[in-house]
Order: structure tokens, then sequence, then C-alpha cells
């Protein structure tokens, strides 16, 4: 089973939490693969000055088995990028499941991948200094069925909330692909059961008409 990270300068480090909670599935399903894809293979500069190395670039990325696109302060550029617009239309188009984390979302609407689909992104900002990512979502994207959730499943694409729900968003793909109880084990040894269950609580879980 074989994950792909996306990554673009300006990404939030916080969002690599999607490549953290697959490496800890790995000790409960062996067989999960992970790799980073970026425009182009190499280092990739994160906000606060990380660096990390891109393994592929758009050009010769394998087929994964589900491509998880990251957020952070880098989104608008990505926005505009048209490979990486094209890579991710060309992903869905080709039947693989795509998913976002917090402003992910946002470069998957850019890339009208989210047209006619149920999708969620980040709320919470710093108030006065910033629009709610979501708000942005509902007014610029209108053929977007935007909503405040955990997480928004219609089928070939799958959308997350903020921040640190990429890692309830990534134990939801490693539900869907490898089952209930690989998920459960994974969040139980990373200690984030209770925080699981609690997110389950505040927020909903949307199924699209395309998942139903």
């Amino acid at each position: 089973m074989h994950f792909g990270i996306f990554i673009y300068d300006g990404v939030e480090p916080i969002d690599l939490g999607t490549y953290g909670v697959l490496s800890m599935a790995r000790r409960v399903a062996p067989q999960v693969e992970i790799a980073t894809v970026a425009a182009h293979a190499g280092p990739v500069r994160f906000a606060s000055g990380l660096e990390v190395l891109a393994r592929h670039g758009i050009a010769d990325a394998p087929d994964f088995d589900a491509l998880i696109v990251t957020g952070g302060p880098g989104w608008e550029a990505q926005c505009v990028h048209t490979p990486t617009l094209d890579y991710l239309r060309c992903c869905v188009g080709a039947g693989h499941l795509v998913a976002a984390v917090c402003t992910g979302s946002m470069i998957l609407a850019a890339s009208g991948v989210l047209d006619g689909r149920i999708a969620t992104t980040k709320r919470e900002v710093i108030a006065g200094r910033e629009v709610p990512p979501l708000q942005r979502l509902q007014h610029e994207y209108p053929r977007v069925d935007a909503h405040p959730a955990l997480l928004a499943d219609s089928g070939l694409v799958v959308t997350g909330g903020g921040v640190t729900l990429c890692i309830d968003v990534t134990l939801y793909l490693l539900e869907r692909l490898l089952g209930t109880e690989v998920a459960s084990e994974t969040a139980r040894i990373m200690e984030y059961g209770a925080a699981r269950a609690a997110n389950r609580m505040r927020l909903p879980t949307l199924l699209g008409k395309q998942r139903l």
C-alpha cells in the first residue's frame, strides 16, 4: 500500500504529521510504503526554514494508492502553479485516491477536482490578520460544497480540517484502505485514541454523494 505525501515550499511542518502517522502504521501494517513528492525531486523549504527532501518529482512520481496534499502558507502559490494543478487533476482522473489536509484543500479546489464535491478545510486563524480558509473556500469556489467538518469523503477525494486534524485524516485513510483494526491499533500505539474519539464527537465526518 503506497502512500505519497505531496509537499512544496511553505508547507507547515506540523502537516508532516501525515508522514508520522504512516510511519507508526508500518509497525502494524508493514506493507505500508511512504514517499514524498514535489514539483521537483530534492530539497523543499518548509515554513520556518525546515528543509525536507522530496523523493520524487511529479514528472517521475509513481502511482500511489493514496496521495496526501499538505497545507501551509505556501498553498496560495500552489494554487497558481500549473504543473501542480495538472498533476492533481491527472491523479484523480486516473482513479487514484487523493486527500488534502488543512489548506491543501485550497490547492485541490484550484485544480477543479473539488467541483461538485463536498469538502472542508482549516477554520481557525489569528483574528484580524487572516481570513479563515474555509470562508475563502466557500466564497472563491462556489462550485465546491464546503462545510466545517473533521473530514469530508466524496469517494476519490477526501479533505480534512485544519492543522492537527491531519492526524485524523491519515488515520481515516488507513481505516478506509487497510481496515478498522489497522487504524485503531495505529492510533493506540500513538496514544491518540482518546483525542481521535473526542474529535469525532465534536466535528462531523461528511460523506458526499460519490461516496454513498
